[in-house]
């Protein structure tokens, strides 16, 4: 699949690391370094502008070495870029461990997962089928 992109970074384009990666690492276009303190919040640009085809979007993930090892995620995770958006990627980025982070231009913030998805037509009914679970919701299959 081809995807149109406008790369305003000094940095290369997203890439897969491996033949079966599922993401392609975002890394941070910033003019000065940002220094996110514990439990601090930002949206890191990327310089990156696309343009997915209609049925496809764009999610946007932590990467698994930032939450483990510093604590960062992606806070709406994951973020979703429609096909029809047209502005420059970001990131939101929040920091939650007891230490400062400083993310510095080139960073390796996030990962971004191109996905093909389905839109739904809703059809109004007043009941629906059984199932074994029925109504169970958070937790009610037990702990394994």
């Amino acid at each position: 699949m081809k995807i149109k992109i406008i790369n305003k970074s000094a940095h290369a384009l997203p890439y897969y690391e491996t033949i079966a990666s599922a993401g392609m690492d975002l890394r941070a276009h910033i003019e000065q370094d940002i220094v996110l303190k514990p439990m601090e919040r930002t949206i890191v640009t990327t310089g990156l502008f696309m343009e997915l085809p209609v049925g496809y979007e764009a999610q946007v993930r932590p990467r698994s070495g930032l939450a483990a090892k510093h604590g960062l995620t992606v806070l709406n995770s994951p973020g979703t870029i429609d096909a029809d958006y047209r502005g420059e990627i970001g990131v939101i980025l929040a920091n939650l461990s007891q230490t400062a982070f400083t993310i510095k231009n080139g960073e390796r913030v996030a990962q971004m997962v191109i996905a093909k998805h389905e839109r739904a037509d809703w059809e109004e009914v007043q009941t629906l089928s059984e199932t074994s679970r029925g109504t169970g919701g958070f937790g009610s299959t037990g702990r394994q």
